[in-house]
């Protein structure tokens, strides 16, 4: 589009600087006789001669016509034709969306917009996050900017793209593109651009979830290992595979297994769980709080427990309370 409107412009600028050029050399006219005659003849307006035109004149006269004319003809078409097919609008769309994602911050970035990235998509809008989709493919990219979805078209593995994405104020990355290579060097890209930026990346090959985690990966994703607990899981657990089905697909509210960091300032650190309400509440339930480290956690911790900067309380339940209570905690 942007190729097609620059030829027009030039073709224009050329048909004039030879119309005025013409008739400076030719008839041996003034600048401003000449730009006017130019004007006046391809806007067919119908006015007369500037000057009596000589036989030379007269003959450059009909060829510039012919082709200013023609050139004229084209970019009105070209343009009429971006207007009604929605080109336009899609333009503005586009610049709209880029303010939006300008002004996003701890949102979150997905690479792809593939089977796997679609999962990543659906529980991420269910669960009330900001992202940004990154994507090549122009027409999935039409089709989620018809659902609503922030995008950005171009490489995940260039920076541009991804400084369009906001890594800049970004909280996370999500790398789900089709080979692990692509993979790799979305995940080596971003690090470098945001050092302390959370990546997960997919991977299709045992092997390549070491060099994504030299990259910079934080967690890697086997689409296929994780089929193969699941499938394994079905068979010798069902009751407890059939809630958390259950939990992931009811329609009329969302329920999942989600996190409240005990963050610097936070109206927790010092407190005991029962002093904080939440062991009280009834859309959630605490499950356990981490100590010692992330990897280390206490399940079914005690109201006694006293709470500290940097420890996270794992929780069970509805994610629109759970939401509200880490706003206001």
């Amino acid at each position: 589009m942007h190729k097609q409107f620059a030829i027009i412009i030039i073709g224009i600028l050329v048909v004039f600087a030879a119309g005025i050029g013409g008739y400076m050399i030719i008839e041996h006219w003034s600048f401003a006789d000449a730009i006017y005659m130019v004007v006046i003849t391809l806007a067919s307006v119908g006015y007369g001669e500037v000057n009596p035109l000589t036989p030379n004149g007269r003959i450059f006269t009909m060829v510039l016509i012919l082709g200013g004319t023609g050139i004229l003809v084209y970019a009105v078409s070209s343009f009429t034709a971006f207007i009604v097919e929605g080109n336009l609008t899609d333009v503005l769309r586009r610049k709209k969306m880029q303010k939006q994602i300008a002004a996003l911050r701890n949102h979150y970035i997905i690479c792809g917009a593939g089977l796997t990235g679609r999962y990543c998509i659906e529980e991420l809008h269910r669960t009330r996050r900001q992202f940004v989709v990154i994507e090549r493919d122009a027409a999935k990219i039409r089709e989620l900017i018809g659902q609503g979805v922030l995008c950005v078209e171009g490489d995940a593995s260039h920076d541009l793209t991804l400084r369009q994405a906001g890594i800049d104020h970004a909280a996370g990355l999500v790398s789900a593109l089709s080979t692990d290579a692509e993979n790799l060097f979305v995940v080596f890209t971003a690090k470098r651009l945001k050092e302390g930026l959370r990546i997960v990346s997919k991977a299709t090959e045992k092997e390549s979830e070491q060099k994504l985690r030299l990259a910079g990966a934080d967690g890697v994703v086997m689409p296929k290992s994780i089929g193969g607990l699941r499938m394994a899981s079905e068979l010798i657990r069902p009751t407890v595979t059939g809630f958390l089905d259950k939990m992931l697909r009811l329609q009329n509210r969302t329920i999942r297994v989600d996190e409240i960091p005990v963050t610097a300032g936070s109206r927790l650190a010092g407190r005991t769980l029962g002093e904080t309400g939440l062991l009280d509440q009834q859309a959630f339930s605490v499950v356990a709080i981490t100590e010692n480290g992330a990897d280390s956690y206490r399940f079914n911790p005690s109201r006694e427990s006293v709470l500290a900067e940097g420890q996270t309380i794992v929780v069970i339940g509805d994610i629109a309370a759970i939401e509200a209570a880490r706003s206001t905690l």
